[in-house]
């Protein structure tokens, strides 16, 4: 049980590297680091499903960016499914990214 434990976390972290590779094109911040990402579930079939939002509803990017997100994790050798559901329940603000975006955006 520890060493599949072990693996879904390590797969997990595998997915935050990949998801802090991929940019809102609008922002010079990856959409980890902007908090667009609200979760990632891991199961122990190496199943992923991440669940994540958008600055806005009308988001120039609403069509493309959560289908590079399931693309780039797919891409992921141990992954063996890739799910991404987008929600606006809470609603994205500045309060959601991280410090080093916020420093990046001269917010601090």
């Amino acid at each position: 049980m520890s060493e599949e434990l072990n693996d879904t976390t390590n797969l997990g972290e595998e997915i935050v590297m990949v998801l802090k590779t991929i940019f809102d094109p609008e922002i010079p911040v990856d959409i980890y680091e902007l908090g667009l990402i609200y979760d990632v579930f891991v199961n122990e079939s190496n199943e992923v499903k991440i669940l994540m939002t958008l600055t806005t509803p009308n988001c120039p990017v609403a069509e493309t960016l959560p289908m590079e997100v399931e693309e780039k994790i797919r891409s992921i050798d141990q992954v063996k499914e890739a799910e991404v559901e987008i929600t606006f329940d809470p609603p994205w603000s500045q309060d959601l990214m991280s410090e080093e975006a916020k420093l990046e955006l001269g917010l601090l």
